[in-house]
């Protein structure tokens, strides 16, 4: 078999395994949480009784390893379950949350990408004079700030004094794309800054590191332009980190948004977790964690798969 589809095949066994041990922490970890679900759905005035036949319906009778491949296989055809809150079906209530979450994730995703690149292309191309430094430091700056500081000055400034844009971002479908944009703009501002910094520092990193290597002392012998060398002979041989590095940020964009959703009451799975953490809503809360988790073990395994194949050692052994 070929080196290639054989790394990539032990990728997808590692990726299947890291989400079914993410699932059983998922579960356990709701499982062990202080209170009693159906004492909080009935109410302190609840007769034992009552309470009993609520755990029943609910399948809490149960021992939690059947309730948990119960979960799991449940979840494996697409049922989520039901919401204990409001009777609603968790995956039809998820399904526009989601859309929104990926929607203000993509956005962000397209200013920040190729900013931190391009930045980093230039902290390496002026490397240890004022442009790398000035970079660095608002960048270094920027990351350091918690998200919830870094989100309410934001909101100060660009709403509230100037008036440009939206205050709480709450789209619908109704909205046109552009008034969607609008509506995104400082929640998208704030992820940006949030991981513009490592990924920059990344990409300077690994252009550094392949600045050293012998072809590019040639092809400075050859007399080429300093960012030419820069983009056309160090940019992709040093792709296999920088696509390491996106892809953990585009992960965090997606699953790291709760803070931000909630600072900018953006109607996505961040804040529909938080409401429902809040309700003790125990399928809501598994139902976003798995999807979570998901999408982060994913991401992740796409980044592996990317570095396997952009590698020339692997794809042609000798």
């Amino acid at each position: 078999m070929h080196p290639v589809l054989t790394l990539v095949i032990q990728r997808l066994a590692l990726g299947l395994l890291l989400l079914l041990a993410a699932s059983v922490l998922i579960f356990v970890g709701t499982q062990i949480l202080p209170g009693d679900v159906a004492q909080a759905i009935l109410g302190q005035g609840a007769t034992e009784q009552a309470l009993q036949n609520l755990r029943a319906e609910l399948g809490l009778d149960q021992p939690a390893f059947t309730r948990y491949f119960d979960w799991l296989f449940s979840a494996l055809q697409g049922d989520l379950g039901t919401a204990l809150s409001n009777g609603l079906d968790i995956a039809t209530s998820i399904g526009g949350r989601l859309q929104n979450t990926l929607f203000l994730a993509a956005v962000a995703a397209c200013i920040s990408v190729p900013l931190a690149i391009f930045l980093g292309l230039l902290a390496v191309r002026y490397r240890d004079r004022w442009p790398d430094r000035l970079i660095s430091a608002i960048t270094l700056t920027s990351i350091s700030l918690p998200e919830f500081l870094l989100g309410y000055v934001i909101m100060y400034f660009f709403s509230v004094q100037w008036g440009l844009f939206p205050s709480v971002s709450n789209i619908n479908d109704g909205m046109t794309f552009l008034e969607k944009l609008n509506a995104v703009a400082l929640p998208a501002i704030v992820l940006t800054l949030v991981v513009l910094a490592h990924m920059m520092r990344m990409t300077r990193a690994a252009i550094l590191n392949v600045m050293q290597s012998a072809y590019i002392e040639t092809a400075e012998l050859k007399g080429l332009r300093r960012f030419t060398i820069i983009a056309r002979h160090a940019m992709p041989n040093a792709i296999a980190p920088i696509v390491n590095v996106v892809m953990i940020n585009l992960a965090y964009l997606v699953v790291g948004v709760v803070v931000i959703e909630v600072v900018f009451v953006y109607p996505g799975m961040g804040q529909y977790l938080v409401d429902h953490v809040a309700k003790r809503d125990v399928p809501v809360v598994q139902a976003c964690g798995l999807i979570f988790a998901t999408i982060y073990i994913g991401l992740n395994l796409l980044a592996d798969i990317i570095s396997i194949l952009s590698n020339p050692r692997l794809r042609h052994p000798k």
